[in-house]
């Protein structure tokens, strides 16, 4: 019985639940191929970094449901989810992974609008009379 690992990855609004197991290097990403899901190359590109840094890219199927945020931020929390996982299936890969940053989060998530003004940070124009 070949053994499954979890992770959880997060960018913006965005989350990614991810199962990698060993395999034939399938990427699914909500059921769908992760080409159809992510229409960009490059963000099909930042999806597998991890597997390809760390050669792993035939070795691995991954399968990932992700959840909020728009596409960039999605291949970002997938990326970080795919990393964790890795690290988590071969403690050897952690530090190179570590290295390059994929292991890091990305904290920047957009700063809430205020009331009564017109955004996060712009004001309303201020009138003296």
């Amino acid at each position: 019985m070949s053994e499954v690992f979890y992770a959880t990855g997060r960018r913006k609004r965005a989350i990614a639940k991810v199962w990698i197991e060993p395999g034939d290097g399938e990427i699914t990403v909500n059921k769908k191929n992760v080409g159809d899901y992510f229409q960009r190359e490059s963000s099909e590109m930042i999806v597998k970094q991890p597997l390809a840094m760390t050669e792993n890219l035939e070795n691995y199927s991954v399968h990932a449901t992700v959840r909020g945020g728009g596409l960039s931020g999605q291949a970002g929390a997938l990326r970080l989810g795919i990393a964790k996982a890795l690290s988590e299936s071969n403690q050897n890969l952690r530090i190179p992974l570590k290295r390059v940053g994929f292991l890091t989060r990305d904290s920047r998530v957009v700063e809430r609008k205020k009331y009564g003004q017109k955004g996060a940070r712009k004001r309303f124009q201020f009138s003296k009379r």
